[in-house]
């Protein structure tokens, strides 16, 4: 089981549509996929088509200091084959509050997934949508995760950003002991080929971070905007559109790299 951190403390740059998107093309492709919406906004849930019930999302499970709670009584089923989520609710936000005095506080949801991990048929992947803020939500994802992937907007407010969650990457190995935490790769997002700065934003993120960053560029959509609104992935949405192929794109490219 490997679980990824979709992260960028950055609204707005495609952080839940690659989260959501990616998660349904690897359903697609066969592969048995778990996404936890751990935004307390619930987009991600909502734009998979699942309907958010009080008490399903990770809070009770994240302040259950015993660590009794289990992940897998908050998984519920989508209309995707191979895909189950974890939605979230407003709820959520209180773990800033109450895990802010928790020596554990970074650690509670590497503890659960490792529970998860032990006493579960295997899911072979677990996206992670963060929330768009560096508090104890996006640190505890971090830290339970095995990898980190940045969508990062073609823009070049969004490259001060890479520079934080790289930052944050390399801290979070440090205090957390999640030495083996890596940098799965850049998805560049909203991608406009029309204009000579999303071409030169792209080319700096490559020689700054080279095959780190992937080959497959999400382009801007208009459908890929409007998917979420129905409650599908792009790929039920609109299944021939240029944003359907180019996050299967991404899925092929992504599981190319499993070693």
């Amino acid at each position: 089981m490997k679980i990824i951190a979709v992260a960028n403390q950055k609204g707005g740059v495609g952080k839940t549509t690659t989260s959501v998107n990616l998660a349904a093309c690897l359903a697609e492709a066969g592969r048995e996929v778990l996404l936890i919406d751990l935004d307390p906004q619930g987009n991600a849930s909502s734009a998979i088509g699942v309907e958010v019930a009080d008490g399903r999302s990770l809070y009770h499970v994240l302040i259950d200091a015993t660590g009794t709670r289990s992940i897998a009584e908050q998984i519920q089923p989508t209309g995707v084959e191979h895909l189950h989520v974890v939605t979230a609710e407003l709820d959520l936000a209180g773990c800033e509050i109450e895990l802010a005095a928790d020596e554990n506080r970074l650690t509670r949801l590497r503890r659960v997934m490792d529970n998860y991990r032990a006493s579960q048929p295997p899911t072979e992947f677990v996206i992670i949508d963060c929330p768009p803020s560096l508090g104890v939500l996006m640190t505890n994802a971090l830290a339970a995760a095995n990898s980190v992937l940045v969508p990062l907007q073609c823009e070049y407010l969004a490259l001060e950003g890479l520079a934080k969650i790289l930052e944050m990457i390399e801290r979070i190995k440090r205090i957390s002991g999640n030495e083996a935490l890596d940098l799965e790769g850049i998805v560049m997002t909203m991608y406009d080929a029309r204009t000579n700065l999303s071409h030169e934003v792209v080319k700096s993120v490559r020689d700054h971070l080279g095959k780190k960053v992937f080959k497959t560029i999400i382009p801007r959509s208009v459908r890929l905007g409007e998917a979420p609104s129905y409650g599908k992935s792009i790929i039920h949405y609109d299944p021939s559109g240029v944003g359907a192929q180019s996050y299967r794109e991404l899925a092929r490219e992504f599981l190319s790299r499993q070693g």
